[in-house]
């Protein structure tokens, strides 16, 4: 394996009126490529900030993240859109889906924001939700799947554009155990498939975090010692 997501030095803050409120404080992180990471920590301890620096979702006040060795936390705002796009995919704990489109056209969104709104884009968005259990949903809209299901969408929408590196957000926070359990499944599959994606997660778990095939833990928005 080799390192391909680096952090440097990161540094974030958040202004409340005239108060300022450190997030992330000199977090240094390298991620190699195949790895699947679990960003451990309470509720406050900045690892859902740290995510969405990774993403580039957000800038960070100081410091910088590289993507094989070019820094792309400087990019301006078009690059930066395209780079989320052709590089990266996203699941978040709330699904963001569209209630106005339907499951497939839902998944179809980061292609077409790609540019991609070919025949074999739909035909590739058929099949990734075959794999993850919904090939029957299709044309449903969101609100007519549970929660597992939606979630399970928003991982074959993640996947849609073949990304280079698989973001997720507490991705069964608002699952029950079982199914739950079903959504991390997919994930174990993902990691470990032929091609294993390097995923990068969110947690406050450590049971889900075992899962991982490292564990980073954040303190008060600093990386514990041992890490």
């Amino acid at each position: 394996m080799s390192e391909f997501i680096k952090a440097s030095n990161l540094y974030k803050t958040y202004k409340i009126g005239r108060t300022t409120i450190p997030v992330i404080s000199g977090v240094d992180l390298s991620v190699e490529k195949g790895e699947w990471i679990a960003l451990l920590g309470a509720s406050g301890s900045g690892k859902t900030t740290l995510l969405n620096l990774i993403g580039a979702l957000e800038r960070p006040d100081s410091g910088n993240i590289s993507y094989n060795g070019r820094d792309y936390s400087s990019f301006g705002r078009r690059k930066i859109v395209q780079f989320r796009c052709a590089r990266i995919g996203f699941i978040f704990q709330a699904y963001h889906m569209f209630p106005e489109l339907t499951v497939l056209e839902n998944v179809l969104l980061p292609a077409m924001f790609n540019g991609s709104w070919e025949k074999k884009m739909k035909d590739r968005a058929g099949e990734l939700l075959e794999s993850v259990g919904l090939g029957h949903r299709i044309k449903h809209r969101p609100n007519e799947l549970s929660g597992g299901e939606q979630q399970r969408a928003a991982i074959a929408r993640a996947l849609i554009n073949s990304p280079e590196f698989i973001l997720a957000d507490e991705p069964t926070g608002n699952l029950d155990s079982k199914t739950g359990s079903g959504i991390l499944e997919i994930f174990q599959k993902l990691h470990g498939s032929s091609s294993a994606s390097t995923i990068i997660m969110v947690t406050h778990d450590r049971n889900v975090a075992k899962l991982a095939t490292r564990t980073v833990e954040l303190i008060d928005g600093k990386i514990c010692p041992s890490e």
